[in-house]
């Protein structure tokens, strides 16, 4: 299963972890100058457990023959009365202080430096008095458990978490019958190139069976997160024989049966985590009998059906997590839940909104249930929550919940709300004064909604707690005092789309924290605000885009925390800014930028390897060649430099970018040939190289170095000769645009390996990059594409787009049959070449053709009648071929311009032409020398014979009244069995 609220689940384990560590209550020494100083055989224990172990940033340094005290070594704890080691704490802390953001250079390598590594020496037996033993958050590369822990009788505490440790959990840890704290969590974390944790790639860790957990009778707190459990079906059984047991966690365990026994020996097990497994149906009704919970964590299961009327037994239960999961029904239930604190129950599918019966929550401090559609008045809402709700309740979010109405001076009475969520809804009117007041509010956000009217300092004058706040597509007008100056400590603002006045608004310099900043779309036409890049700057995101700001940008290179950075869609001129090493992603596009990109690329700051994976500099007015520096952007995965006025050669430095995803030079001046060296960047989706002047052959290795090509474009370049085979490698192709150029020969039969274009059931392609940043919510690819003779821009749907154009060619010989195996294309151009053969029958099995133009060929015979089956065509052109006989009837093609079957021997609608008249072939008439009142004895033949046909059936039938009884007899059944199989049918597909 993939990592799903990796940061939640880490953060709030880690609290749970300090939680428990508190109630095992061990008494340690933690170091006295009155200690007797550790003995001898456990210190060399320690020496020669420490001589198998890589230790890259010396952490255990203390470690040596020269300091004798082991009892002073880093992580050791020893016994005051008798100088036993007591204590061995080698937890990776580095890991516990990192973020899921992005992250300097420097910070990122050192949790992985800090990371002990290499093997596990059994002389950890000779520390006979150990009760706390901790290897968590280190990378012991994918090794057992060693079995020779189960022989540390006295462990009280054991912690092998995120170790990096892998393969069949050994029994014989069921011997640590004192254990009171088992932390076995996986899988480990490392470090991306990008600065994001992320799994490392040892296989899972797992269980046959959990028998042997039923010796730790003394065991509170056990976490078996990510362990694969699958075929552990005694999982409960097992677990109901602890009875001392209080938290138990086991996320992601592929835990899939729910056992129907009861539970009748939890009786303290106050914290229970099963999220992120494969539970099925409804709650289990055995969860009821666990009156000691507290936290209760259900999300990411498959529960469906309603909820159960049994919560009131559950009396202590403080938070309830059921997100992600297909509950449907009414809310009621949940309303005996009195001493509910943390409510979430976003993505499922409840009705009927918020119930009445939540008055009662009095305690609810956090509410969340985004994604659920409500279709409740926003007013309703609140006058629920009004009463004692009102007074405690401090996180409220309801995200695109379908609320509606307006949002009154109601919200006045919750003073304790921190978190007001209630963006993509349709909640309307003036913003309420009211909100003023809530002089708690850290967040709010009401994003994309309908809000109107004046928003002024009013409404935020008591609001300085206030760090988030969010009125993106909306239409309020924000108007504040000249000379306001903000009391807010705002860190994130996003008002695009929003009235802020034709300047760059004032009050936003007063804001000194503000590290998240959106005013894009906001109808500024004003000069560059070069005081947001003063240094120091707190900025870390900034989008100013679709504005009319003008200047020219100062030189960045010292904001050393800037990591977003959208100016496109302004008038901003002059050269490119010099950028700091740690900008990850860089929009420049549809501005007035000129010069060369020179010193921008390759200044010595970028020497030290530029962190930029995005950076886009479409439609200015740069010019000459492209610099060979591309070495310094090693982490770089989407360059577009589209339209602009570059020229020469693609440089070899290229090749040096081996995280290029997304390839964009198309209308520029390059030339020349498609280097070989970019045949390193086997991570390429997209080379767009159209509308340039690159010549040469397309090389065979484009086929195979590029597994994963989603869409290639070439077209309107010069490029020569057959197109190659090795094409056919690209499995994921969804669009083929070669059109305008001078390629030849045959289309390779091979073409039905494209899958993603064969298979009508294939997922949309992954076209968009960087979803889980914290900031940066995914780079959606767009295309520039011919379709239905016009050039459309492809973005937000480009995923679900399939195109193949070779038009403006000279390929030759019959359109292959296989051609129609890619029954999911959209829209096939084959037009203005030298095509012979027929059309292919079966091309009515293209369903999801929308545009086929095969226009300016050379193209015989009858139009196919399968093409009658083309319901989703909305453009034909078969114009200017050798095409004979009667137009296809359908609703579509009738529907067609007469001009779309110009230049051929046609006839039948929507021509004026009426195959009624006798028709003569082309070639024919040129027998006949013009003579067009000649009998076409063809035709004439037709109608004698359709003659004799129909009277030797019906004559026999007029002639013998048994015949007529068999013959009406045989009509008869075959209507029967008709029915029958169609109401089989029927059955099949009724839910």
């Amino acid at each position: 299963m993939p990592m799903k609220l990796i940061t939640s689940t880490l953060v709030a384990f880690l609290s749970l972890e300090l939680l428990s560590i508190v109630t095992i209550h061990v008494s340690f020494c933690h170091g006295s100058s009155n200690h007797l100083g550790c003995v001898e055989s456990e210190r060399e224990a320690l020496l020669r457990f420490k001589q198998d172990l890589i230790d890259p940033s010396n952490r255990l340094a203390s470690w040596s023959t020269v300091n004798a005290d082991c009892c002073t070594w880093s992580g050791v704890v020893c016994d005051n009365r008798t100088g036993h080691v007591l204590e061995l704490n080698l937890r990776n802390y580095a890991w516990l202080a990192m973020s899921r953001s992005k992250i300097l250079v420097a910070e990122r390598e050192a949790p992985a430096k800090s990371m002990l590594k290499g093997k596990l020496n059994p002389s950890l037996l000779n520390l006979k008095h150990l009760m706390y033993l901790d290897l968590s958050c280190n990378d012991f590369e994918g090794v057992q458990i060693p079995e020779f822990f189960g022989q540390m009788r006295n462990l009280r505490y054991l912690n092998l978490s995120r170790g990096g440790f892998q393969g069949r959990i050994p029994h014989q840890l069921g011997n640590l019958t004192n254990l009171e704290y088992l932390d076995l969590r996986f899988p480990s974390f490392s470090i991306t190139d990008t600065g994001n944790l992320d799994e490392l790639t040892y296989g899972l860790a797992y269980v046959e069976n959990l028998q042997w957990l039923s010796g730790l009778s003394t065991l509170k707190y056990l976490d078996l997160a990510y362990v694969d459990l699958s075929k552990a079906s005694d999982w409960l059984h097992v677990v109901n024989t602890i009875s001392s047991l209080n938290v138990l966690n086991l996320i992601d365990c592929g835990l899939y049966h729910f056992p129907s026994q009861p539970i009748t020996n939890l009786s303290s097990l106050a914290i229970l985590h099963l999220s992120e497994n494969y539970f099925e149906g409804p709650i289990p009704d055995a969860l009821q009998n666990l009156t000691a919970l507290r936290h209760l964590y259900l999300s990411f299961n498959f529960f469906s059906s309603s909820l159960p009327d049994w919560w009131y037994k559950l009396h202590l239960l403080e938070k309830l997590y059921l997100p992600f999961n297909s509950l449907q029904g009414s809310l009621g239930p949940l309303g005996n839940l009195t001493s509910i604190k943390e409510l979430y129950l976003h993505y499922n599918r409840f009705e009927g909104g918020i119930p009445v019966s939540f008055k009662r929550l009095c305690n609810l401090r956090s509410f969340y249930i985004p994604e659920v559609e409500l279709n409740q008045e926003i007013s309703t809402v609140l006058n629920i929550f009004s009463g004692c709700v009102s007074d405690v309740l401090e996180d409220l979010e309801m995200t695109r919940c379908k609320l509606f109405g307006h949002l009154t001076n109601q919200i006045g009475l919750f003073k304790s709300l921190k978190n007001l969520l209630l963006s993509y809804n349709s909640i309307s009117g003036p913003v309420p004064s009211a909100l003023g007041k809530l002089g708690c509010l850290q967040s709010l956000d009401f994003s994309y909604n309908m809000f109107t009217g004046t928003v002024s300092d009013i409404h935020f004058a008591n609001l300085t707690r206030l760090l988030r706040f969010g009125a993106s597509g909306n239409s309020p007008i924000l108007k504040f005092s000249p000379h306001w100056v903000s009391p807010l400590k705002l860190q994130n603002l996003t008002l695009s789309s929003c009235h802020l006045g034709s300047q760059f608004p004032s009050w936003i310099r007063s804001l000194k924290h503000l590290s998240y900043l959106d005013i894009s779309n906001s109808s500024i036409f004003d000069s560059f605000p070069t005081y947001l890049f003063t240094y120091p700057s707190s900025i870390v995101y900034l989008d100013l885009s679709h504005n009319g700001i003008y200047g020219l940008i100062p030189n960045l290179i010292e904001l050393d925390k800037l990591e977003f950075l959208d100016l496109s869609s302004n008038n901003l001129s002059g050269p490119l800014p010099l950028i700091p090493l740690n900008l990850y992603m860089l929009d420049l596009s549809k501005n007035s930028f000129s010069g060369s990109i020179f010193h921008f690329l390759c200044h010595e700051i970028n020497a030290s390897k530029s962190l930029i994976q995005i950076l886009i500099l479409k439609k200015n007015l740069f010019y000459g060649n492209l610099p060979d520096c591309w070495a310094n952007f090693p982490y770089l995965t989407i360059l577009n430099l589209n339209e602009n006025n570059f020229s020469g050669n693609i440089p070899i430095s290229f090749g040096s970018l081996s995280s290029l995803q997304y390839l964009h030079l198309r209308k520029n001046n390059f030339f020349g040939n498609i280097p070989m060296s970019l045949r390193n960047c086997t991570e390429l989706l997209t080379l767009d190289l159209g509308e340039n002047s690159f010549v040469g052959n397309v090389p065979t290795w484009l086929g195979v170095s590029f597994p994963q090509m989603v869409i290639l474009n070439l077209r309107s370049n010069k490029f020569q000769g057959r197109l190659p085979r090795e094409l056919c490698h690209f499995a994921l192709l969804q669009i083929l645009d070669i059109a305008d150029n001078n390629f030849h020969g045959t289309v390779p039969r091979c073409i039905n390996n494209f899958s993603a274009i064969t298979n009508l059931w294939e997922e949309s392609s992954n076209l968009r990059y960087g979803e889980t940043n914290e900031f940066f919510q995914g780079y959606i690819e767009d295309a520039l594409l011919v379709n239905k003779g016009q050039m459309v821009q492809y973005n937000t749907i480009l995923q679900w787009v399939r195109i193949m154009d070779l038009s403006k060619n000279n390929f030759s010989g019959e359109i292959p049959v296989e051609v129609t195996d890619l029954v999911a294309l959209q829209v096939l151009n084959l037009s203005h070449n030298h095509f012979t053969g027929t059309i292919p029958k079966n091309i009515g099995v293209m369903r999801s053709l929308e545009c086929i133009d095969l226009s300016g060929n050379q193209l015989f015979g009858e139009i196919p009648q399968s093409i009658s089956n083309l319901t989703f065509l909305s453009y034909l052109n078969f114009s200017n071929n050798k095409l004979i006989g009667k137009i296809p009837l359908s609703t579509q093609i009738q529907g067609f311009d007469a001009s779309c079957f110009t230049g051929n021997n046609l006839c039948g609608p929507p021509l004026s032409k009426n195959c009624g008249v006798i028709v003569t072939p082309s070639h024919y008439n040129e027998g006949n020398n013009g003579n067009e009142h000649e009998v076409d004895w063809f035709y004439v033949s037709m109608a004698l014979g359709f003659m004799v046909g129909f009277w030797a059936i019906i004559s026999p039938l007029l002639a013998s009244s048994r015949w007529r009884f068999l013959y009406y007899n045989f009509l008869d059944s075959l209507w029967i069995r008709f029915g029958i199989l169609v109401r089989k049918i029927c059955g099949l597909f009724s839910f």
